[in-house]
């Protein structure tokens, strides 16, 4: 829930289109989402792994729900916002990365999936980076992520990007704390 009523959803923020190159060469587009890529949502979810979908979701649901679709699709570009990546070869979405708002105006949850065989990659790794920057121009400076406690890559990603100020495990998840790490000073993973 938003600390403030919901604000007026800002125009489609073309800055935030571009491409991106991949660690093998491989170019990809990312944009903000917008309200027809429900269906590419749904299609999405269907493709990923039984594994990708639970260390995303934290359940194991044989389709995305159509009204998960609909409100995950429509933002307001402001207090929600979701980059979405797309293969060059068909148009279908390949990964996406969100923030959602939180009852701290200046606070986000964070999140991202990327399709099993994009991953390792580096395109979880630019989209966070892209997702963290929209926010910070957006006046978010502090995010919150709900991890799984054995999602690895996920937990060496946000130490890597994030200064993290907090961190709980509670019923093998955990939560953190955290703010962006200035560029270029990545830190090495600090799990244990």
């Amino acid at each position: 829930m938003c600390a403030t009523p919901p604000d007026a959803p800002a125009p489609y923020p073309l800055d935030l289109e571009r491409e991106i190159v991949l660690r093998d060469g491989a170019r990809v587009r990312s944009r903000p989402i917008r309200p027809d890529d429900e269906r590419r949502l749904v299609s999405l979810y269907d493709r990923l792994s039984r594994f990708t979908a639970y260390q995303r979701f934290f359940a194991a649901m044989n389709r995305l729900p159509p009204d998960w679709a609909h409100f995950l699709a429509n933002v307001d570009y402001r207090r929600r916002l979701a980059l979405v990546v797309e293969n060059p070869s068909d148009g279908e979405l390949i990964a996406v990365a969100r923030y959602e708002c939180t009852d701290r105006r200046d606070t986000a949850e964070i999140a991202f999936v990327v399709l099993d065989e994009w991953q390792n990659r580096g395109l979880g790794r630019r989209l966070i980076t892209d997702l963290l920057d929209a926010a910070e121009a957006r006046g978010i400076s502090m995010f919150v992520a709900y991890v799984l406690a054995d999602n690895t890559r996920m937990i060496i990603l946000l130490e890597r990007l994030t200064e993290v100020l907090e961190h709980k495990v509670e019923s093998g998840v955990i939560t953190f704390r955290c703010v962006r790490r200035a560029p270029g000073s990545d830190a090495a993973p600090v799990t244990g």
